[in-house]
């Protein structure tokens, strides 16, 4: 992990993980709705981008085709318009989310 405070970014398969958002890109994410659910597993297509910050819970996402990539509460992630993938929520999630 880098310095405290400063955040890591990661992409892979179109995936954008930002670990350690400043203080001002989590506020940014704070007027969107909220949403989440239990431990499962589920395939989702993505028909727009969306942005999320993750208020509890750790998720990997694998994309059809590729590489899983995880992330935890406290992550910022974007993922790709179009993208078909399966979600696994290791433990219960709840997050802000956007699309766009």
């Amino acid at each position: 992990r880098g310095v405290a405070g400063a955040a890591t970014t990661t992409s892979a398969q179109g995936i954008v993980v930002v670990t350690d958002p400043s203080q001002e890109e989590i506020a940014k994410c704070k007027s969107w709705g909220t949403w989440g659910c239990e431990a499962s597993k589920f395939p989702w297509t993505y028909g727009s981008a969306e942005t999320c910050y993750l208020l509890a819970g750790e998720v990997t996402v694998t994309p059809d085709g590729g590489e899983p990539v995880s992330f935890k509460a406290g992550d910022i992630v974007t993922f790709p318009a179009g993208m078909s993938c399966t979600w696994d929520v290791k433990v219960a999630v709840k997050k802000h989310f956007n699309f766009h």
